[in-house]
């Protein structure tokens, strides 16, 4: 910066452009206020069909985040060039003071362009006088001194003007259409940041010189900055698509076989670093859409550790995929690299592809945890079950979906299947925390269907429950209890089971009856569906009875509806439990009830966070809709209450020491249990909204609804597949 610019500019146009900045935050706040509360809040309560249904409510919501990003953007730029537009007048006095001072001194500062200056004394009569020369040296050291303060001020403001550029460059670019959701107290926190990233991606580029401390040190500023879009961006396309392939195939050759405080030092880096990728991957730079497509260009390319003496390294996709397992990554990205796993994945036929990804890298291990990450699917499916739209994407396809499914037979990539089919269906990514449950769209109940169908198959389809999915299923079976209620209740049995679904008779009772059966064989399964119905029997409860204008008829006919629908989902679960004639014993009983323990925490943590797994918003608009429409809404009303029976092991009245469903083996304590569990929430939701029917009059009426579901079960049971006598 000349010094001249600094000392005689103008700064009232950027104290304007800040002004400017500050007013459209403001009324952009108001906008992305205006299209939450109202926009998007009445989208997501609207009865959506045909068309709208996908593409109007896609629209609205995707609209109302843009307002959100557009406001983050705009309070960035403008805490950012308020900053800079402070430190540079800040400079300007320091550089006014400097030269104030210099000419108390009789020294002369001159601006001689390009960014350079002179500093000289003006000839005094007295120096002449001085045979010493002293006096002229003294005030060369004054000279100097004083050249060498202004030389500091200049390049501090050099840098704070560049940097500032720089930061407001690489955060417009960020999105190539609409805005990004950086986000900067000030230019310095956001010059940081890039300078960290470049930093780190010029050690990356040297993983060999990286000692232990290197890599602790390195891993503590991925944790730091890991969502940090710039930092994120600038650190990926920096390293460069096969740099960033390349570092990880180094470090997990060096630290094979790690141990301790060195094999944790290495789970979090892999954790970070996909973390961190996963944010880049969101940057619509141009360097970082390079970047994307190179990415999956190799991932053919055999890459090996500079020190290993085998020809055989590591293919780009298992490289690739082992750094998916955290994170959401990038819609686009996704899909355009799964399409790429998909078609490789189908050589050689289902049954083989153990053998396509194992053969020839039985050394290979990527995966500092879990697996070896030799087969690149189990990877691409955990970066699936972090974003329930490529998931959907990616089981849209009924002869894909199978094909994956029957897989499972030759491969481990069970459990992670399983999670991105949760994600998929359920439209929650693992780990999310959201306001609710989005309602499930066409798409997402035909995937559903889908896989109750293939599940449901006579030849083997009840077996890929034990190839680690049992969990997912259960998860997959309470997200969907609207649309399992409406086929047993069958035609004109909306107005009972509400559902916010697009499509809530999407599921076939055939499929729906085998699918609940085969489920059930898993512990953990079990008792998905086992809270599922409980929380959606509650959410029932407390919508009827807060808005009793849902059901045109008598209330009582609501109340046995939900009975019987809570008898005959249980039923055929406790049924298909004694018909299977799995073993009953105190190990098996332990498993149970550490199943139900663990899986309360799962759906508890849920409604906490007002998800609700297909529940959340069961009333239309009005006075019961607003109900249930905040984050936790439910959670204090039947349906909580219910989970919170379950969780804690609550006891059976008048039964010493038997705890609601926790002698799973036993028809008629599980029968019990269903019954004695629909009574509670039924008077939950009587207390809660000040309904006053007669307590052992409506329990009378609740127990023999159940009862009679439950005798249903068996018949349903009997109708879809074969069971004993």
């Amino acid at each position: 910066m000349d010094l001249d610019a600094l000392r005689y500019g103008d700064f009232s146009k950027l104290g304007e452009a800040v002004t400017d900045w500050e007013q459209m935050t403001k009324k952009l706040a108001d906008l992305q206020k205006d299209a939450e509360n109202n926009l998007k809040a009445k989208a997501d309560k609207a009865k959506w069909a045909g068309v709208n249904a996908t593409v109007s409510r896609e629209f609205i919501t995707k609209t109302a985040a843009e307002f959100a990003d557009a406001h983050t953007q705009a309070d960035s730029i403008t805490k950012i060039l308020s900053d800079t537009r402070g430190e540079l007048i800040g400079y300007r006095t320091q550089l006014n003071d400097a030269i104030t001072r210099a000419a108390q001194q009789n020294l002369t500062v001159v601006d001689t362009g390009e960014g350079t200056f002179t500093v000289t004394g003006n000839t005094r009569p007295d120096w002449a006088s001085d045979p010493s020369g002293k006096t002229g040296a003294t005030d060369q050291k004054a000279a100097n001194d004083l050249r060498d303060e202004i030389q500091g001020i200049l390049t501090k403001a050099t840098q704070s003007d560049n940097s500032a550029a720089k930061v407001l460059r690489l955060l417009v670019d960020q999105a190539k259409y609409g805005f990004a959701d950086a986000s900067y107290a000030d230019r310095d926190s956001a010059a940081k940041a890039v300078a960290a990233a470049e930093k780190l991606a010029k050690t990356a580029k040297n993983p060999a010189d990286m000692s232990l401390d290197d890599i602790a040190a390195f891993n503590r500023t991925l944790e730091l900055y890991s969502g940090d879009s710039l930092f994120a961006e600038q650190f990926a396309t920096r390293l460069g698509p096969k740099g960033t392939l390349q570092f990880w195939t180094e470090m997990t050759s060096a630290h094979a076989g790690a141990r301790g405080s060195e094999l944790d030092t290495m789970k979090s880096l892999q954790s970070n670093l996909s973390l961190t990728l996963a944010t880049a991957s969101f940057s619509d730079s141009e360097a970082m859409q390079d970047w994307k497509k190179d990415l999956v260009a190799e991932r053919n390319t055999n890459f090996r550790a500079a020190n290993s003496f085998s020809p055989v390294g590591a293919l780009g996709s298992q490289v690739i995929s082992s750094l998916m397992r955290e994170g959401q990554y990038d819609t686009e990205f996704l899909d355009d690299y799964r399409k790429t796993l998909f078609e490789a994945d189908k050589v050689g036929g289902e049954n083989n592809t153990d053998a396509l990804w194992v053969k020839g890298y039985d050394a290979l291990d990527l995966v500092f945890g879990d697996g070896n990450g030799r087969d690149p699917l189990e990877g691409l499916f955990e970066g699936l079950s972090h974003n329930p739209e490529a998931a959907a994407h990616a089981f849209e396809s009924g002869s894909d979906l199978d094909r994956l499914l029957a897989t499972t037979a030759y491969t481990d990539r069970g459990h992670s299947l399983g999670r991105a089919l949760e994600a998929a269906v359920t439209g929650v990514g693992l780990g999310d925390s959201m306001e609710a449950a989005p309602p499930h769209s066409e798409a997402q109940v035909q995937i559903m269907a889908n896989v109750m169908h293939a599940v449901a198959q006579s030849d083997g389809g009840a077996d890929l429950v034990g190839r680690g999915m049992g969990e997912s299923f259960g998860h997959m079976a309470a997200s969907y209890m609207p649309e399992i209620s409406r086929a047993f209740g069958g035609p004109n049995s909306e107005a009972i089971f509400l559902s916010p679904s697009d499509a809530p008779t999407g599921l076939k009772q055939t499929d729906v009856t085998r699918f609940l059966s085969a489920v059930s064989s898993d512990l953990s399964g079990r008792a998905g569906i086992i809270y599922g119905e409980s929380i959606y029997t509650g959410s029932l409860l407390d919508a009827h009875l807060a808005d009793p204008s849902l059901f045109d008829g008598d209330r009582n006919q609501v109340l046995q509806g939900v009975g019987r629908n809570a008898g005959i989902i249980e039923g055929i679960v406790a049924r298909s439990v004694a018909n299977a004639d799995i073993e009953s014993s105190v190990e098996t009983e332990k498993e149970f009830n550490d199943s139900l323990e663990s899986q309360g925490n799962f759906f508890n943590t849920a409604l906490s966070a007002g998800i609700g797994y297909g529940t959340a918003v069961l009333a239309p608009a009005g006075p019961a809709g607003a109900a249930y429409a905040g984050a936790g809404g439910f959670i204090t009303g039947a349906a909580g209450m219910a989970v919170g029976r379950l969780l804690e092991g609550r006891e059976l009245d008048g039964a010493l020491d038997e705890a609601i469903y926790r002698n799973g083996q036993d028809l008629s304590r599980t029968q019990e249990s269903v019954s004695q569990q629909t009574q509670w929430s039924v008077q939950d939701s009587l207390k809660r909204h000040h309904v006053n029917l007669p307590t052992d009059g409506t329990n009378t009426m609740i127990g023999n609804s159940v009862n009679e579901g439950w005798e249903s079960s068996e018949t349903i049971l009997r109708s879809n597949k074969q069971i004993p006598n």
